[in-house]
C-alpha cells in the first residue's frame, strides 16, 4: 500500500495543504487565500479563525483530491509564517484579538524602550536575535497591555499564546496539545537557544507570563493526533502530527541543506536567506540573527539568517495597490521588455527594513525617475529590488560565516522568475540553483513528519530526492553589477528612518 505524508503550509497570504508520496512527488495540492487587515499604517493583522478555517478546508479538499484512503496518510507536518502571534481563551478557543503578523511594526516603541534599558546584549546572547518588532515577544506584550482584561485573564491562567504552528496544532488536536517546535520558539525573543527553554528573565522583562507559553518540542516527533469530530476532517481522526518547523527552516530542510555552509533563499512575501552553521550557534557581527533550524533526535542544527520584510509583497503592491499589472506573471513580461530599470530604484521598505539594516522606521522609496520612466521600468525595478536585498543578506552572511556561500539554492513563488534569478546570479557572482520541486517549504514539513513516522529512514534518503530544475550562472559584467549595487545602497540611505526624521 502506498504511503503519503500531508503538509500544512500556512503562509502570510494563504493557507495550503499538500500531499506527498514517498518519492517526494506532489499528489494533491489545495490553497485558499485569506484577508489581510491593515488597521493603521505599518500595522498588519490576520483573523486567527479564518487561518484555521482555510487551513482545515485546504487539508480536507487535498485529501479528497488525492483519491486515497485517509488511512494511507502516515503523518501530518506543519510549517507556518513565523513570529505571527495569537492569544486565545484556553476553554473556548476564541482569540482575544486578531493575530499580529510578523510584518507588523506597532511594537517599535516597545523595542526602543527595551534597547534604551540595555537589553540588547542579553537578548542577543540568549536568543540569537536582535531587538525588533519583527519577533513575537513584544507582540504578546502589546496584546496583554491593550486588550481590556487580557493581562488579568493571562495571569489567572485563562489564556494561551502561540505562533501559528501552536494555534493549528491546538485546533487539530481538539485543544489537547499546546506545543511549539524549537525553530518557532527561537523566533519569539523569549527562548534560550542554548538551553532550549523559555528564558525566565526575558519573559519577566517583556511582561509575558510563562504560563501563557506552549511547551517547546523537537521538530521531528509526535506532537499530537487529529481529534475526532473536526468538521471536514472526520476521516483523519487519529493521524499523528509528527513534524513542525517555521517556514524558513522548513525550506532549508526541504532543500536538503543538511551540511554546514549550505544555504538557501526563499522568495515569498518576504525573502529569507538561511545558512546551515552546524551544531553550534554563530554570533553575527553583520546584522544577521541565529535561530534553531531543527532538532532531530536530540541533535540541534542552527542557522544563520537574514530576513527581508518585503519581496513578493512588492509585486502584489504593483498589482493590487497601483494597478500597474493584473497578475504576477505580467511583472516578468513587463520587466523583460526593457534592458534595465532605466536608472530607477525601488526600496520596498513598506514595513521597515530587515537585515542587515534593521530600521523599523524606514519606508518605501522610489528614486531615479525621469520623464522617460515607464511602467515596464518600474516593474523591472521591483524585481531588481528583491535581488538587491538578497545580495545584501548574502554579503552579510559571508562576513559572519566560516566559509563563503558557493551556491545559493532558491525556492518560493517568486523564484519562478527567470529574469530575477539571472539578476540574482549576476549580482552574487555565484550559481543560483532552482530545484525541480519548488514546494520546498511544504516538503520540509512533510520530511520532518515522515522521518518521525518512518516513511524515510534518514537524511540520505531525503537528499537523494532533491533535483535541480535550472542553475543560473553569472553572465553580466561584474563591474557593472557592482556599480548598480552601489546605487541601490544610495537609494536605501534615502529610505532610512523616514518617519522619525522627516514627518
Amino acid at each position: 500500500m502506498d504511503i503519503f505524508v500531508a503538509a500544512l503550509d500556512q503562509g502570510t497570504t494563504s493557507s495550503r495543504a499538500i500531499l506527498f508520496d514517498q518519492q517526494g512527488t506532489i499528489v494533491a495540492r489545495t490553497q485558499y487565500p485569506f484577508h489581510q487587515i491593515y488597521p493603521k499604517p505599518g500595522w498588519v493583522e490576520h483573523d486567527p479563525l479564518e487561518i484555521w478555517q482555510t487551513e482545515r478546508r485546504a487539508l480536507a479538499e487535498a485529501v479528497d483530491a488525492a483519491h486515497i484512503d485517509p488511512k494511507q496518510i502516515a503523518a501530518i507536518g506543519i510549517t507556518n509564517q513565523r513570529e505571527t502571534t495569537i492569544l486565545w481563551d484556553r476553554r473556548t478557543g476564541e482569540p482575544v484579538y486578531n493575530a499580529i503578523v510578523w510584518q507588523c511594526r506597532r511594537t517599535a516603541d516597545i523595542c526602543d524602550r527595551l534597547k534604551a534599558d540595555g537589553l540588547g546584549g542579553l537578548v542577543a546572547e540568549r536568543t540569537g536575535l536582535l531587538i525588533d518588532a519583527y519577533f513575537s515577544g513584544t507582540k504578546i506584550q502589546w496584546i496583554l497591555d491593550h486588550v481590556p482584561g487580557a493581562r488579568r485573564r493571562a495571569e489567572n491562567g485563562e489564556l494561551l499564546a502561540g505562533t501559528v504552528d501552536t494555534w493549528l496544532i491546538w485546533n487539530l488536536t481538539g485543544g489537547r496539545s499546546h506545543v511549539t517546535d524549537h525553530s518557532n520558539a527561537s523566533r519569539t525573543m523569549l527562548f534560550d537557544i542554548h538551553s532550549l527553554a523559555w528564558d525566565e528573565e526575558l519573559c519577566r522583562c517583556l511582561g509575558v507570563p510563562q504560563t501563557l507559553l506552549p511547551r517547546p518540542c523537537p521538530n521531528s516527533r509526535e506532537l499530537g493526533r487529529v481529534a475526532p469530530g473536526i468538521p471536514g476532517l472526520e476521516a483523519l481522526a487519529g493521524i499523528p502530527i509528527c513534524g513542525s518547523a517555521g517556514d524558513q527552516p522548513a525550506a532549508l530542510f526541504g532543500q536538503a541543506c543538511f551540511s554546514p555552509g549550505q544555504a538557501k533563499n526563499t522568495y515569498g512575501t518576504g525573502c529569507f536567506t538561511l545558512m546551515n552553521v552546524g551544531r553550534e550557534p554563530v554570533r553575527s557581527r553583520a546584522g544577521l540573527v541565529t535561530s534553531v533550524a531543527w532538532d532531530i533526535g536530540g541533535e540541534v542544527t542552527y542557522a544563520l539568517e537574514g530576513s527581508v520584510f518585503n519581496a513578493g509583497s512588492a509585486i502584489q503592491w504593483l498589482r493590487d495597490e497601483l494597478g500597474i499589472i493584473s497578475s504576477a506573471p505580467e511583472c516578468d513580461r513587463l520587466a523583460e521588455s526593457v534592458p534595465d530599470a532605466g536608472g530607477a530604484f525601488l526600496v520596498p521598505a513598506f514595513t521597515g527594513l530587515g537585515a542587515p539594516y534593521w530600521d523599523m522606521y524606514a519606508r518605501g522609496t522610489l528614486v531615479g525617475l525621469t520623464r522617460g520612466t515607464t511602467r515596464a521600468h518600474i516593474a523591472r525595478a521591483v524585481l531588481d529590488s528583491i535581488a538587491y536585498q538578497v545580495t545584501d543578506l548574502v554579503q552579510a552572511m559571508d562576513e559572519d560565516a566560516p566559509c563563503p556561500i558557493s551556491t545559493l539554492r532558491v525556492d518560493g513563488g517568486a523564484s519562478v522568475s527567470d529574469i530575477m534569478m539571472q539578476t540574482q546570479a549576476d549580482l552574487l557572482r555565484i550559481p543560483v540553483d532552482r530545484p525541480a520541486q519548488v514546494e520546498t517549504t511544504a516538503f520540509g514539513a512533510a520530511a520532518l513528519a515522515g522521518l518521525a513516522a518512518g516513511v524515510w529512514s534518514g537524511l540520505p534518503d531525503l537528499e537523494r530526492l532533491r533535483r535541480s530544475q535550472h542553475v543560473f550562472r553569472p553572465q553580466r559584467d561584474a563591474a557593472a553589477c557592482r556599480e548598480d549595487h552601489r546605487q541601490w545602497r544610495r537609494a536605501v540611505e534615502r529610505s532610512g528612518r523616514w518617519i522619525e526624521n522627516d514627518l
